[in-house]
């Protein structure tokens, strides 16, 4: 066999035999667009510090990198498609390195919102790529497992980035975060090179560049307006972004319902089991992802865990998607898809609902068991969700369906931080104000509500402080942590409300495992066998 893979996947007559080693390229790919996002969790504090970022620049900093990863996943997918899906993860890998290396070696906010910016147009190109590239060399006797693989990687890189981060602040600057995902991308490319064939739709028409345009625009203003109008308020420019959103949307439903060609055709959201796992997988992502966003920070601003501790308390989390994942694998096949995703749902919304238990006089145990749960969720159900998603595309759109698939789990990713976030701001501000409102200078009172970080900065003031002291420092203090874990308490509630509601939709929309059966059975039947001694098409 060549160093280099050359033959395309589609013109292989026999299962790729370095197809597992290629999950693990995918697979690697996959888990440092991901720790792109939770690694910043845990350099937000010293970042804030040494950039001296306000909480409009924290927050930009973050969804610098969300705003196109999720606005661009369906064009890119698409494009990579048409041309080259390995082409594609390679590309996008290099311009997610050059991000990473612009990132962490600028010292001046915008150049770093610009280079996470650059992060995200790469890992726009990467993850829908791994997923096309994943069911392109898999057989589909073996793509449930691969699959599984794929989704606990995402699960692994929540806990992973926090970890790897932690490690890194402990002898290096921020910088460090950003130039740990270099030599990571450039052995992504190295391993797609040697293990990864490559794979392009064949008798694939023109892409839908029009589609494509009012996707980004409005998923991109979409995207914006969440993150903007609940945090800084509904000022222009989230109320512009909302009426693009708002415009933008229904006109491209209507130019793909009647395009010979669509970039995406919505007339699939029609098909339930399609429709109820996009949802599923935008449910799991709100939750998980809003609450580790406000337990992180508990972790380290009111338990005063630095960033290594944060990230081993995270471990837990990691562990138990394995475990979801290896039961998901054994339970999906026989139970059906409604059955394990609403399990997982259900599970996962329990967890957010733990949450709603933590107090002042918190510790880590009182986190545990959330993580354990949410974790478990996510490995029990997002496999077969995604593995129904992609099931839902022929050959000639698996980049697309790819890109549909993350594009719900960054939509859900960002709503959960944006709606909970925004939430938890709101009810830490309520409480603070009620506890110390009288007490502190006008001044000083706006710089503790605007963040927990903020509230303990301006305690330290107040001990330095010939008129205070740390008795009265001591008693702010005091005030932040109560503040920050009842802020916890309410915005859990309403996450759990949130989610238990999705749970009831997916539930009610997901077919049962006849009718799902039935839909499978209805899509067109490709003209080589599987398993049965030739290789099916590569996809289908």
């Amino acid at each position: 066999m060549p160093l280099f893979v050359n033959t395309p996947a589609e013109k292989m007559t026999e299962p790729y035999p370095r197809r597992w080693w290629g999950l693990l390229v995918l697979c690697l790919s996959l888990l440092i667009v991901v720790m792109a996002n939770t690694s910043l969790i845990v350099a937000a504090p010293d970042m804030t510090k040494d950039l001296g970022l306000g909480s409009s620049d924290l927050q930009w900093v973050i969804d610098g990198y969300t705003v196109p990863y999720a606005a661009l996943m369906l064009l890119l997918g698409s494009i990579g498609d048409k041309y080259s899906r390995r082409g594609a993860l390679i590309l996008g890998l290099l311009v997610f390195a050059g991000g990473a290396v612009m990132g962490g070696l600028v010292g001046e906010t915008n150049l770093v919102i610009a280079a996470r910016a650059i992060m995200g147009v790469g890992a726009a190109v990467v993850m829908p790529a791994t997923l096309s590239l994943l069911v392109a060399i898999f057989p589909r006797a073996e793509r449930a497992r691969a699959i599984t693989a794929w989704s606990a990687t995402s699960g692994l890189a929540i806990a992973a980035g926090p970890l790897a981060a932690g490690w890194l602040l402990e002898d290096h600057a921020w910088g460090s975060t950003f130039l740990m995902n270099v030599p990571l991308a450039v052995l992504g490319v190295v391993g797609a090179l040697l293990l990864v064939p490559p794979s392009k739709a064949e008798k694939m028409g023109r892409i839908d560049y029009v589609g494509g345009l009012l996707s980004i625009v409005s998923v991109g203003s979409l995207v914006y307006a969440t993150i903007e109008g609940p945090h800084f308020g509904w000022g222009v420019g989230p109320i512009a972004a909302a009426v693009v959103a708002g415009v933008g949307l229904p006109a491209f439903v209507a130019w793909e319902l009647r395009h010979p060609h669509p970039m995406l055709d919505v007339r699939k959201f029609g098909e339930r089991p399609f429709s109820g796992s996009m949802l599923a997988v935008l449910f799991f992502f709100f939750g998980t992802f809003g609450s580790i966003y406000y337990s992180t920070q508990f972790l380290q601003f009111v338990l005063d865990h630095n960033a290594l501790e944060t990230g081993i308390r995270l471990l837990p989390l990691a562990g138990a998607v394995f475990v979801g994942a290896a039961v998901t694998g054994r339970l999906a096949p026989k139970l059906g898809v409604k059955l394990v995703v609403g399990t997982g749902m259900l599970i996962g919304t329990a967890g957010v609902f733990l949450l709603t238990r933590i107090a002042s006089g918190s510790t880590y145990t009182d986190f545990l068991a959330p993580l354990l749960l949410l974790g478990f969720a996510i490995g029990l159900s997002l496999s077969p969700a995604t593995d129904t998603i992609m099931d839902s595309f022929p050959e000639s759109e698996l980049g697309v369906g790819g890109g549909a698939n993350d594009t719900a789990l960054e939509l859900g990713a960002s709503l959960g931080i944006a709606i909970l976030g925004s939430l938890l701001a709101i009810s830490y501000k309520d409480k603070l104000t009620d506890l110390v409102g009288g007490n502190l200078p006008a001044t000083a009172l706006d710089t503790a509500k605007d963040s927990v970080g903020g509230g303990l900065a301006v305690a330290e003031q107040v001990a330095k402080n010939p008129h205070g002291g740390p008795q009265q420092a001591q008693t702010l203090v005091d005030a932040v942590h109560e503040s920050f874990a009842h802020a916890i308490a309410h915005t859990s509630l309403v996450g759990g409300i949130i989610m238990a509601v999705g749970t009831v939709i997916v539930l009610v929309v997901l077919p049962g495992r006849k009718a799902d059966g039935e839909h499978r059975q209805e899509k067109p039947a490709t003209p080589e066998a599987d398993q049965d001694g030739e290789y099916a098409d590569s996809v289908r």
